[in-house]
């Protein structure tokens, strides 16, 4: 035979075998169920951790993934991109022959766009990512890990309660010092994130002597259960190595998963596999905002959109940064000098719009904190209030967004209410209104749904907290039947769910904002007041809403 046949041959055998089994891979474990979005900790959530690799969705569509050219057999794909610098600077060993390695490499070859897919939307964020990597020298295989932890999915956040890309859970993010509150979570921040889980794999790596499947499995399952099954084997004379280790099967696959997508970055040539092309160039800085900002001024000022400042800063839960900070920015490098030139003449009031509200007669700090979508302690500390006792007639400096809600498009309660709206076909959507003592358990008991729809549904998961007056949307089947409810009935009749309300605007409200707060559009609020297009209100004037009575919860 002809040597250079018989090179060629035997360099497509082994993608060959893999492919002729496409058609009898499992659907389960890897097929993950869609992407949701939350409020409870205001994440975009993943369904499961273990199912990372098919049907992820986002809204913004993906690059075209036409393959620019075709990569000949035994030929090595040129290095001027990312991949070539990660190829040189693996550190970890080559398993792609294991048994349990090779379902892996077979399922991406037999969905060739995922990884395409997967590393265009991470495009921005890999050589930031990968040069902090190398800056501690460390195996740069880890940047690969979030894919298979979120498929660089910014809002991502799994069944339980981990959140970001590197998916920290609650407990462990504050370990490492992520901020988790109303206004942020460090968890979903690329690069406060990025630092925690770095100096996390760096401190498991030396916790194992330095193996780092080992380190990698203790990332998914916890220290302490390697380490237990590791003195388990120790005590029954058996090897402690990974492959030999009693490990959940999540973690079992969990590894496997990532010595897959090591090999296809490796030898792509070999799989047939087709990176996405990433420019080994800087696209990121870190820019100091030294205070508080509105997400659209510094969108403004970058000349971005909005969109791609959260996109890129997805730890930011609201309209503007954190009061108490971290004062940061992920931007592209071509736009920090604008932006920079453009914050240092920005006067301190541009920063944040400020309102001066005067105290209604029963009003409460909660109330007002809702109107202005805040919170209670952001307006105690900035009107140094040591309570919750205020007097009406007194004035309040109240932060506020400098645009229409709708306009942040990308806020915890934008991301809510997207998500609320989609679900599954054939189903009926109803609204409920969360009664005190209402768990996620009870609620599926009620309304003969399992505990997990009713969490994705929400954007939420089974073990977040249910409030008070917090809104849920259930999707019924269509022929379920009138619901038995303790709180709001689901009316049948749209006529009948409509509530004539007339509202007193108050200071600083407007068009977009009473239109959130009553769940109704600034085109209807114009239309049932004669308002014509403007949007001018005074404080005291009286507006006619006709709301619908089971689509009112609790939120500002």
């Amino acid at each position: 035979m002809n040597p250079i046949r018989f090179m060629v041959i035997a360099a497509l055998l082994p993608a060959a075998l893999l492919l002729s089994a496409c058609g009898s891979l499992p659907s389960q474990p890897d097929e993950p169920e869609r992407v949701e979005i939350t409020e409870e900790t205001d994440t975009v959530r993943l369904a499961d951790a273990e199912q990372t690799l098919l049907g992820l969705e986002e809204a913004t569509p993906f690059p075209d993934l036409t393959p620019s050219r075709d990569i000949p057999v035994g030929e090595s794909p040129p290095s001027e991109d990312i991949w070539g610098r990660v190829r040189a600077g693996m550190g970890m060993p080559d398993y792609r022959h294991h048994p349990s390695v090779q379902p892996h490499i077979q399922w991406h070859l037999c969905r060739p766009d995922f990884i395409q897919r997967v590393t265009a939307r991470a495009e921005p964020l890999l050589h930031y990512i990968l040069e902090e990597i190398e800056a501690r020298d460390l195996p740069t295989e880890l940047l690969l890990l979030p894919i298979v932890e979120s498929a660089y999915l910014p809002f991502a956040y799994s069944h339980g309660r981990a959140a970001g890309i590197w998916q920290f859970i609650p407990s462990t993010g504050r370990h490492f010092g992520l901020k988790q509150n109303w206004w942020y979570d460090g968890r979903r921040d690329i690069h406060a994130s990025t630092t925690a889980a770095l100096d996390y794999l760096q401190q498991l790596n030396q916790r194992f002597d330095g193996d780092w499947l080992l380190a990698l499995a203790a990332y998914n399952a916890g220290q302490g259960t390697v380490a237990r099954a590791i003195q388990r084997n120790e005590r029954l004379g058996r090897p402690t190595d990974f492959w030999s280790l009693d490990l959940p099967r999540e973690t079992r696959q969990y590894v496997p998963k990532l010595l897959a997508l090591r090999s296809l970055v490796e030898d792509p040539w070999a799989y047939h596999v087709e990176l996405w092309p990433v420019p080994d160039e800087p696209y990121l800085e870190l820019v100091q905002l030294d205070g508080q900002l509105d997400l659209a001024v510094a969108a403004r000022l970058a000349d971005l959109d909005l969109e791609e400042v959260y996109q890129l800063n997805p730890g930011f839960n609201r309209w503007a940064t954190d009061p108490e900070g971290p004062h940061h920015l992920l931007l592209p490098r071509d736009r920090t000098p604008a932006f920079r030139e453009g914050l240092a003449a920005l006067d301190a009031s541009e920063r944040v719009v400020w309102n001066r509200h005067r105290i209604q007669e029963g009003e409460t700090l909660i109330q007002i904190a809702r109107q202005y979508r805040t919170t209670v302690a952001m307006l105690q500390s900035t009107n140094n209030l040591r309570g919750s006792n205020i007097r009406a007639g007194q004035y309040l400096l109240v932060p506020s967004a400098s645009e229409p809600a709708s306009t942040y498009t990308l806020t915890a309660d934008q991301r809510r209410t997207q998500t609320q709206a989609r679900g599954p076909a054939g189903r009926v959507q109803h609204q409920h209104l969360v009664q005190a003592g209402d768990t996620f358990w009870g609620l599926s008991r009620r309304y003969n749904v399992s505990v997990q729809e009713l969490a994705r549904w929400n954007g939420m998961a089974p073990g977040d907290t249910l409030r008070p007056g917090q809104r849920l949307s259930v999707w019924l089947s269509s022929d379920a039947g009138p619901v038995a409810s303790a709180g709001p009935p689901q009316l049948q009749n749209p006529a009948a769910r409509r509530q004539t309300v007339n509202y007193a605007v108050r200071p600083g409200d407007s068009l977009a904002s009473i239109g959130q707060r009553f769940q109704v559009s600034v085109a209807d609020i114009r239309r049932w007041n004669n308002l014509g297009n403007g949007n001018l209100i005074r404080p005291g004037q009286t507006l006619t809403l006709h709301v619908d009575v089971t689509n009112q919860g609790g939120g500002a």
